[in-house]
């Protein structure tokens, strides 16, 4: 019995390892994980959005090429967003800037300006933008989530240090100048991924529930409030280097612009599509005339 409890101690005090290496060397080639992570969202993302907007009728076609733009301009914007607001922290070389390999890519502009190409092509094929945003929130939750983790394998973007059991394992060369002595931190990482894969199903719950009561478009609207509510408590907890106004970090300001965008058009929308599909019948109008 002494010793199934002092091994039931040693897994409850355990912390998360980080990992040895961010990179897997094949030949002349370096393989870096954090890329593979970014693959693996991407791919996941345009899975699910792909089997949910087919089964409403859509084509892989349309899938793919919104993929195609949406993805290649979000990596443009979610790397100018990180080198814009954090230049002080790229590389001190001539390819500093698009170094995306060693992270740095601020997933507001890559929603942002990822979301803005993929509208336009989808409207240029003739299809509802709001239909397809729809399909594809729940699926960038699951890509946000999973992406968090390559910021696990460059031992990145954690939170302050920590006792708790799940506590991330930092190594010295990676650990802020001011905690050198603490050894584990909060996994922002996984608290994020967490949130936005909880999240994603929320989603999909309000969806089924809801549903034919929620003006087409708005679920994107939601998606942007709930991950944003998420991001700011985990802002809060982060202590990476970061640009700050009145002692607050810059993407908590971001984020609550974001959640506070998101709920607005999420109501005003609602309220309008409502009002425009006409108050419902009265009872007495609906009531079946009795013989006379």
């Amino acid at each position: 019995m002494q010793n199934v409890a002092a091994v039931s101690a040693s897994i409850f005090v355990a912390s998360i390892p980080s990992p040895s290496s961010s990179t897997i060397e094949i030949g002349p080639i370096s393989i870096h994980f954090y890329g593979l992570t970014l693959l693996v969202a991407i791919a996941a993302a345009v899975a699910i959005t792909g089997v949910r907007w087919t089964r409403r009728g859509g084509d892989w076609d349309l899938v793919f090429r919104v993929a195609v733009w949406g993805v290649a301009f979000g990596i443009v914007g979610a790397r100018a967003y990180h080198v814009l607001t954090s230049w002080d922290e790229l590389p001190d070389e001539w390819w500093g800037p698009f170094a995306i390999w060693k992270g740095g890519l601020g997933v507001w502009g890559g929603i942002g300006l990822g979301a803005l190409v993929g509208a336009i092509v989808a409207r240029r094929s003739g299809v509802s933008v709001a239909a397809l945003a729809d399909c594809a929130a729940p699926a960038l939750l699951v890509a946000q989530g999973i992406g968090r983790f390559g910021n696990w394998w460059n031992q990145e973007l954690f939170g302050g240090p920590t006792d708790l059991p799940w506590g991330l394992e930092i190594d010295v060369e990676n650990r802020p100048f001011d905690h050198p002595e603490a050894e584990t931190f909060h996994p922002t990482f996984l608290y994020e991924a967490l949130w936005s894969f909880s999240m994603a199903g929320v989603l999909l719950v309000v969806e089924r529930v809801f549903r034919g009561r929620i003006r087409p478009g708005n679920l994107f609207a939601l998606y942007v409030a709930l991950y944003s509510l998420g991001r700011i408590w985990v802002e809060l907890l982060r202590i990476d280097p970061s640009h700050e106004i009145a002692g607050v970090r810059l993407n908590v300001y971001v984020a609550a612009f974001a959640l506070l965008t998101g709920v607005v058009v999420f109501v005003v929308r609602q309220r309008r599509w409502r009002r425009d599909q006409g108050a419902p019948p009265r009872l007495e109008a609906m009531a079946i005339p009795k013989p006379r």
